[in-house]
């Protein structure tokens, strides 16, 4: 799960998917990043920890991380937040292999839109609306990529 600072939108990503895949006896692993380096070792945004614990995570314990080549080498798939994000990756890709394993999240839940999950950290009011998004993405995320192990 990559955004820019890996601080609000990843954080949120990577605890509802972790949760779900729990909840439905997947053991995946799952990691947050972001294309940025500003909040490395920082635990995620207040306001994600707070809209997180409304549903019943905890991400308290996530710490931000920038991503790298090794996310790529590393994981089955990588889900960006917005298109941005999305080249920012691509651009560490090494081959074909490693470009097919990135998707825009939304996609998962909006086939083919090329949807955003909209930055709230400048706006509290999308805390709520960014977490609706991400875990119907994440939902689709278990029931397409959850048959295939």
């Amino acid at each position: 799960m990559v955004c820019l600072g890996n601080i609000c939108r990843s954080p949120l990503a990577e605890g509802i998917l972790r949760h779900k895949a729990k909840q439905n006896g997947l053991s995946w692993h799952v990691e947050s990043a972001g294309t940025g380096a500003w909040h490395v070792g920082q635990a995620p945004d207040p306001r994600s920890q707070k809209v997180a614990k409304l549903h019943g995570i905890d991400i308290s314990h996530q710490r931000a991380q920038q991503f790298s080549p090794y996310h790529l080498e590393t994981f089955d798939r990588i889900f960006a937040m917005d298109s941005s994000n999305y080249q920012d990756i691509i651009r560490h890709a090494k081959n074909e292999e490693e470009k097919n394993k990135v998707a825009l999240i939304m996609n998962m839940a909006e086939p083919g839109k090329n949807k955003a999950v909209p930055d709230p950290y400048y706006d509290d009011n999308l805390y709520e609306v960014v977490y609706q998004m991400i875990d119907e993405a994440c939902e689709e995320i278990v029931r397409e990529l959850g048959r295939k192990v």
